[in-house]
């Protein structure tokens, strides 16, 4: 992976760029969930923080689809970016009376990476110079969300208890600001030509195109069911902060321990799964299945510990899990899809995970107000449990359909 990223200087750009915005995001989650949870005490509140980083994104998704379709994806992360930076300094204008700016402005920031995602999990395959060289940047970029949120999140805490949390919300939009600038050194276009013939858009047959593909092709259903029934359980991450600050009685630095750990098992995850998976789709939808099932045990063991460190070792070995099913169907996604409609594809998927995963965070929220956080992350993960049981005998039929195919044909080649 460091060969490629030597040798391929737009991708190495482009996973630069990533890094650091996803380092100044996870500074400002523990900085936002510790400012929400001081000045109100309310588990609800904590969660609608986790809601406002992804609900924006689904309502966001139906026009940033076609859009990353249509329009110079390069372009539209740099415009993007620009904006995020902005949105990142209106978190400043935030009191402990009036958190109100916390909610809007993190908003704002969630509904422009509805651009920003999909724009580089499409344009990912194109700057690949091959099908292997796809596999790895499909791997490393995976996890990276989780590297950076284990690292983030831990030195957020640590950040924001040393320096305040303002200074991690101006260390929010500096990022931005940084992977503007690396955005700027990518050189080979990140979509296809487009053809002359291709008409105007039009958002309500753009994604009418983009439901029709998906519905005919078993294989994109079971690669987008793949990330919602992991987001049935994300109330669970939601709960992180309030386990953290109420259980075992820590601060910010709690919070981002957990949120570390679990970034670390998002991080090492989609990089164990993908020697099991090999290219494979047929092995793609094993590995997301059972990835799901321990995501549900070591939550449920995570919500009864009895220290927070042994807490933090199981939400790393349930993120293994975690990781490993967004990453490989996001690879998986990437692989089945024409270019021509990859943008879509991937905001659709988007969308349908951020809107489970928003809904579930709000129910645990709610949840957790009656029951208790830990009854409440047994409850979620439980869920989810189930959900990966019904996922893994759906999918028998459409993994038999595809070993046939792999046996007919060689792995595709990006």
């Amino acid at each position: 992976m460091l060969k490629m990223l030597r040798s391929n200087a737009d991708l190495r750009a482009l996973f630069c760029a990533q890094v650091v915005s996803f380092m100044g995001d996870w500074f400002t989650f523990v900085a936002l969930a510790g400012m929400i949870k001081d000045t109100t005490g309310s588990a609800f509140l904590v969660s609608l923080a986790y809601v406002s980083f992804s609900l924006p994104s689904f309502l966001v998704s139906p026009i940033a689809g076609p859009i990353v379709d249509r329009f110079d994806r390069r372009r539209l992360l740099l415009l993007m970016s620009a904006l995020q930076a902005v949105a990142a300094l209106g978190l400043l204008t935030a009191t402990p009376d009036r958190i109100w700016p916390l909610f809007v402005f993190q908003c704002t920031i969630s509904g422009l990476a509805a651009f920003v995602k999909p724009a580089i999990d499409a344009g990912v395959p194109n700057l690949a110079r091959d099908g292997d060289e796809f596999r790895k940047a499909n791997a490393l970029f995976g996890s990276t969300w989780g590297v950076m949120l284990a690292l983030g999140a831990a030195l957020g805490g640590v950040f924001s208890q040393a320096f305040g949390r303002e200074a991690a919300f101006i260390a929010d939009a500096v990022s931005f600001v940084v992977a503007f600038g690396l955005f700027l050194l990518i050189r080979r276009p990140m979509q296809e030509p487009q053809h002359a013939h291709r008409q105007a858009m039009n958002l309500a047959a753009d994604m009418k195109e983009a439901v029709g593909y998906a519905r005919k092709d078993h294989v994109v259903l079971a690669l987008i069911a793949s990330k919602a029934t992991f987001a049935i359980g994300a109330g669970t991450v939601s709960q992180l902060p309030v386990l953290a600050t109420s259980v075992f009685h820590w601060k910010d630095g709690g919070t981002g321990l957990l949120l570390g750990a679990r970034g670390l098992g998002a991080g090492l995850g989609p990089i164990v799964a993908a020697r099991f998976a090999k290219g494979q789709l047929s092995k793609v939808l094993r590995v997301c299945g059972f990835a799901g099932l321990g995501f549900s045990v070591f939550y449920m063991t995570a919500a009864w510990a009895p220290v927070i460190y042994l807490a933090a070792l199981a939400i790393t070995i349930a993120h293994l899990g975690g990781g490993s099913q967004w990453t490989l169907s996001t690879y998986g996604l990437a692989l089945r899809s024409p270019d021509s409609i990859r943008g879509r594809v991937m905001a659709g998927d988007y969308a349908i995970v951020t809107l489970v995963m928003s809904l579930s965070a709000l129910l645990a929220g709610i949840s957790s107000s009656h029951l208790g956080v830990r009854w409440t992350i047994t409850l979620f993960a439980f869920a989810a449990g189930l959900a990966s049981v019904a996922y893994n005998v759906l999918t028998r039929t459409t993994i038999a359909h595809l070993r046939v195919e792999e046996h007919a044909t060689p792995v595709p080649v990006a």
